[in-house]
Parts: C-alpha cells; sequence; structure tokens
C-alpha cells in the first residue's frame, strides 16, 4: 500500500557477533577425555585401535542424552585423525586440529555421512548407502555412515541393509545409535559391535555442571546442581538444557543460581516439606499429613511430585540402613533424618511403605483427580503403619504364641456419652449361643446371619470371642458385632481373628444334621422303594412352623 509506513532494512547485527548456542550444544565433548561416566567403553574403544581390531559396524545403545551421537562422531574422528602433521593414524585420542578432525566436529566432512533414521526410514534410502559404499573415500581413510534412531527404519529397509552390513567393503563403516534396541532386529545385532552407555551418575553430571558454570562466569549453589542432576536422571543433554534455564532464571533474578529457584522452576517438592510429611506419616498424624500435601500443592508443586519423593525418601533410609555408601549429593541435613529413621524403622515396615508408595504413584499418575488420590494414598499409608508387623505374627505363629490378631472394637462415640447402665448378669451370654439368640432376640437378623454362615468359633468367654482366620470375616462384622454386644450388655467385647481351626459354622453344623436326618430317611424301606420307583424324586425339608433366618 502507498500510505504504508516503510520501517526500513533490519539492523544489522553487530560486527562479529555469533549467534547463542546453547549449552547442550556449545558443551559436546569433542575428545573421548571429555565424554563422562563411558570409561568401560572408551577403554574398549582404545584397546581395538591400539592392537587395529576395529570393527566394521558399531551399535551405540542408551537413554537419551548420554552421547551415543557424540560417541559415534568421536569414532569418526578417531579412525580419520591424521595428526597435526598429517603423518598420523587411528587414535582414541584425535588431536582436533588436522582438516578430518575439524571437518568433522563441524558435520561438513564429504566421507563421514550422518543419517536420520526417523526421516529416512525406507528401503530407498538404504539402496542410496549401499550403491555409495561401493566407491572409496574422497579424502579420509574410512567412508563412515553414521545413522541416527537406526531402530525407526523400516523392515524392508533392515533387510536390504543386512548384506553389506555383514561384509562391507574394507573403506567402510557403519555407526548406528538408538535408544530402543529391542526394536533392532537380531540379524542387525548380531553384525555388530554392541555398546550399552550408561546413565551417567549424578555425582558425575554435577560435578560437569559446575564446570560448565564456571566457564560461562556464572554462580550456583552446589544444592542447585545436584538437583539438575537429579532431575536430568542420567542424561548429559536433559541437564544442561535445564542448566541453561537455570542461569537465565538467574540473570533476570540478579544472583546465582540457586536451589529455592531452581525448585520452583522445576515443579520439585522442597525436600524439606517431604521430610516433614513423611515424619507426619509414620506418627500417624492424618490431619497434618493433608494439611502438609495440600500446601505443597497450594505452591504449584504436582502431587505425583509428592508421592515420588516420598518414594526416594523411603528408598533412601533404606539404602542407610542396609549400609550403602552416602550419596555426596545429598544434604547433610537430609543425611542425619535418614539415619534417625534407619535405627528406628524396621525393613519390613519400609518395605511396605514403598508398596504403598509405589501403588499410590500408579493410581496418581492416571487418576482425573491427582490431588484427592494423593490424599488417599496418604491415608493409606498412615492407617498400615498401625497394623501388625508380618514378621513378629510369623514368629509367634511359630512359637506357638497367641497372634496379635486384627481386634474389631467399638469406636468411641463421637460426643461424651452418660455412663450405660449396668446390664444384668443373665443378659451376658455363657456361650457362643447365646450371642446368636441375643442378636435373634434384638433383631440384628442380618448380622446374625452372616456370623451362622461364616463365624468359626476358636474360644469364647464373656467379653472375648476369637474366630477362625481359615474362614476369615470382614472387618466391618466384627466391628458391628462388637458395638452391638457392647450396646445389648453394657460391657466392652473385644472380637479377634486368630490363625488356628476352628468349629464348624452354625450353618454347616446345621447342614450336616439335616443330612443326617435324610440319611437316616433314605435308610428306610419305604422311602428306598420310592426312590427305586422314581429315581429323580428328591428329599424336602417341611417348611418351619416360623420363619427362618438361615
Amino acid at each position: 500500500m502507498s500510505d504504508s509506513l516503510d520501517l526500513g532494512a533490519p539492523p544489522a547485527p553487530p560486527a562479529g557477533a555469533q549467534p547463542y548456542r546453547v549449552l547442550a550444544r556449545k558443551y559436546r565433548p569433542q575428545s573421548f577425555d571429555a565424554l563422562i561416566g563411558q570409561d568401560a567403553m572408551v577403554q574398549t574403544l582404545a584397546n581395538a585401535i591400539k592392537r587395529d581390531r576395529i570393527a566394521h559396524a558399531f551399535l551405540l545403545t542408551g537413554v537419551r542424552g548420554v552421547g551415543k551421537t557424540s560417541t559415534a562422531r568421536l569414532i569418526a574422528k578417531a579412525l580419520n585423525c591424521i595428526g597435526p602433521d598429517g603423518q598420523g593414524g587411528a587414535t582414541i585420542a584425535p588431536c582436533g586440529v588436522c582438516e578430518p578432525c575439524r571437518a568433522i566436529a563441524e558435520g561438513r566432512h564429504i566421507d563421514v555421512i550422518e543419517m536420520d533414521a526417523a526421516s529416512h526410514t525406507g528401503i530407498d534410502d538404504i539402496r542410496e548407502i549401499i550403491e555409495a559404499s561401493r566407491y572409496a573415500a574422497v579424502s579420509a581413510r574410512y567412508k563412515i555412515y553414521i545413522i541416527d534412531e537406526v531402530h525407526m527404519l523400516s523392515k524392508a529397509a533392515f533387510n536390504g541393509l543386512l548384506k553389506t552390513l555383514e561384509e562391507p567393503p574394507a573403506h567402510v563403516k557403519f555407526l548406528f545409535a538408538t535408544t530402543e534396541v529391542n526394536k533392532v532386529p537380531v540379524t542387525v545385532l548380531s553384525r555388530c559391535q554392541r555398546f550399552d552407555l550408561r546413565r551417567i551418575p549424578a555425582e558425575l553430571l554435577a560435578k560437569h555442571f559446575a564446570h560448565v558454570v564456571a566457564a560461562e562466569g556464572a554462580e550456583a549453589e552446589p544444592e542447585a546442581l545436584a538437583l539438575i542432576a537429579r532431575a536430568a536422571e542420567g542424561s548429559a543433554r536433559d541437564g544442561l538444557s535445564i542448566l541453561d534455564q537455570a542461569i537465565a532464571h538467574a540473570d533476570m533474578a540478579g544472583g546465582g543460581v540457586r536451589a529455592d529457584a531452581v525448585r520452583d522452576m522445576l515443579g520439585l517438592s522442597d525436600r524439606n516439606a517431604v521430610r516433614d510429611l513423611l515424619a507426619l506419616i509414620l506418627a500417624g498424624d492424618a490431619p497434618g499429613a493433608l494439611a502438609a500435601i495440600r500446601r505443597q500443592y497450594d505452591l504449584g508443586v504436582d502431587p505425583l511430585g509428592v508421592i515420588r519423593a516420598l518414594m526416594e525418601a523411603v528408598h533412601g533410609i533404606t539404602q542407610v540402613k542396609v549400609g550403602a555408601p552416602d550419596d555426596p549429593a545429598q544434604p547433610v541435613e537430609e543425611r542425619a533424618a535418614y539415619r534417625d529413621w534407619a535405627g528406628t524403622l524396621s525393613f519390613p515396615a519400609l518395605h511396605r511403605l514403598w508398596q504403598l508408595f509405589l501403588k499410590g504413584h500408579e493410581e496418581v499418575a492416571r487418576a482425573a483427580l491427582p490431588i484427592e488420590t494423593a490424599e488417599m494414598a496418604i491415608l493409606r499409608a498412615i492407617h498400615a503403619s498401625t497394623l501388625p508387623d508380618p514378621a513378629d505374627l510369623a514368629r509367634r505363629l511359630a512359637q506357638g504364641g497367641p497372634l496379635p490378631a486384627v481386634t474389631a472394637a467399638a469406636p468411641p462415640p463421637a460426643a461424651p456419652a452418660p455412663a450405660t447402665p449396668p446390664a444384668p448378669a443373665d443378659r451376658v451370654p455363657g456361650e457362643f449361643a447365646g450371642v446368636l439368640a441375643l442378636l435373634d432376640e434384638i433383631g440384628k437378623l442380618d448380622l446374625l446371619v452372616r456370623l451362622k454362615r461364616g463365624a468359626s468359633l476358636v474360644s469364647y468367654k464373656p467379653g472375648e470371642i476369637v474366630l477362625s482366620g481359615n474362614r476369615p470375616l470382614s472387618t466391618d462384622t466384627l466391628g458391628d458385632l462388637a458395638a452391638v454386644l457392647r450396646e445389648a450388655t453394657g460391657k466392652p467385647w473385644q472380637i479377634s481373628m486368630a490363625d488356628l481351626p476352628g468349629a464348624p459354622t452354625v450353618f454347616e453344623a446345621e447342614q450336616d444334621v439335616v443330612q443326617a436326618r435324610h440319611d437316616a430317611a433314605r435308610a428306610h424301606p419305604v422311602v428306598d422303594a420310592a426312590f427305586q420307583a422314581f429315581p429323580d424324586a428328591e428329599l424336602i425339608e417341611p417348611k418351619p412352623a416360623k420363619r427362618s433366618i438361615t
């Protein structure tokens, strides 16, 4: 348009200005010495080069960001380095100054071809590689093909590559990288020398990040670097990306990279808050624990992260209890708290907490209401902390002693109530049959049916009933019985279950009586003759004169 505003040409960048490079690219290792956490692989490659036993194909596998592609480029440099004087041979310590080293580092060497299998998946792409591999390298010692994410190749592409991969020309080397080695056909794996790159330990990542921070002229708290290293989960690239963000955040806020800022940036739960929450759980303080996790949620912490942090705490306590070495990246106060808990918590208790939090983590991860699900998981852990120790139960059973079985007593009233007047002595049943008769008398028919069908008596005395665990009843049934008997008799009752054989249930006893009566009837000559004449006949009990509750 003629009347549009002419803004002119965009301003030119300052002379000599370089575009910003993210830390993950800027500090990509340029030598095997700078490749952290992969010492075993470097030693194997060094020995192979020294002995001239270099494989024709390498497969590099590992999680994201551990250095697979960087290692492939380093191998390409090591095989093609000619030294500063141009007379050198293959070496585990490439010079980095010769033309092949510089060209490979800059990604412009004509004989080092990198291909992303995610965007070149078909047989046509592999056919181009097969055709080109017949020709010698233009300027390098070896023609090297680096195929990233090789598991993305199609089945036809893999099959087309097999023959060349098994018997390649002497001047060709293949370097494959993948995060999902299980998707690579076995026929390909068997033709490659495989290196599994390890996750980089958190302490090594933290040291590496400290060097990067110093090189960038920034400052960072050791705890902040430890948090970033843990969040990276063994990936140098992920950690450097987080560090890049943290440095930018610190520059905006003023000052260095602080631990509290990293927690806020990553949405991590404060470790002090996690320890406080775990202490409330172990103390059985349900209201306090719920309030603590709600405070974390209000601060923006993901409920799944809280449960995961609790799992890490339980794992850390268990590690201390078994005598594992201290984690150098662990704060001193956290180490002291773990030692205290390790001295008071048994292994069964720790294992039980781990299982409870693990189940809670699975539930929160797929829940429609994450915070509510996390609260229920914490309440479940609090409730489980009051249960008897399974090891103690097994020990008592082996020794033949009484078992501290699950006890169901009537809950105390919510508000003070006047004392129940003492019941007459004949109101307290002297035997278990009297309990059933009392339930029938006061109209608790549903509870009576449950007991007659499921209660296998071990022992009885007024105020205490022990039932067999071989015929388990629900906790609700035990609690209902304790509450009803307390109200009816005016005294507390203890209803428990023991892992011992008990008497037949009332229903089973009644069935035995009916069966005995049927057997006696069938033995009568007249009845037997009737069954001979009518084989499909059945004996039917006469209807009772009054209602039956069985």
